[in-house]
C-alpha cells in the first residue's frame, strides 16, 4: 500500500491490485469483502454503497476516464468519539474501488484516528490473497 497526497493536500492511502494477486472477480466484489469488514468491527457503522461510475455516467457533462469499467465506493463510520462539532468535517469515511480490465486501485483518505486508519489498510491489505 502506498500512501501519497492526492492535490497536494489530501494523504490517501492506495492500493493498486492486480487481478492475478486477489480472487476478487469485480469491483463489487471487493465491495462486498470490505462490508463484512465494516459489519464484523464492533466500532464501524456501514451507512451505504456508491456506484461512481454510474452516477457520472448518467451526467450530461460527465467523464470518465479511459478504461475504467466500474468506480465504486463503500461509506462507513468509525464513530467511537464525538469531541466536538469539527470532527463532522473529516466523517464519514469511504474506500473507493476502481476497476480495470487487469487491475483494481483501491483508496482511501487517511483519518484522523490511527485505529480506523489500521483497520482500513488491513481490510484492503487482506484482498491480496493470492
Amino acid at each position: 500500500m502506498q500512501q501519497t497526497h492526492f492535490d497536494e493536500k489530501y494523504p490517501v492511502y492506495e492500493l493498486t491490485l492486480s487481478k492475478s494477486e486477489t480472487t476478487a472477480v469485480s469491483a463489487s466484489d471487493i465491495i462486498s469483502r470490505l462490508k463484512a469488514n465494516v459489519d464484523s468491527n464492533p466500532s464501524a457503522a456501514f451507512i451505504g454503497l456508491f456506484d461512481h461510475f454510474a452516477h457520472t455516467k448518467n451526467l450530461p457533462e460527465g467523464e470518465i476516464a479511459d478504461g475504467i469499467l466500474a468506480a465504486q465506493h463503500i461509506i462507513f463510520c468509525f464513530g467511537i468519539k464525538l469531541p466536538g462539532p469539527r470532527v463532522m468535517a473529516v466523517r464519514p469515511r469511504s474506500i473507493g474501488v476502481t476497476e480495470f480490465a487487469d487491475q483494481f486501485v483501491i483508496n482511501f483518505m487517511e483519518p484522523p484516528m490511527p485505529m480506523a486508519t489500521n483497520a482500513m489498510e488491513s481490510w484492503v491489505n487482506a484482498l491480496r490473497d493470492r
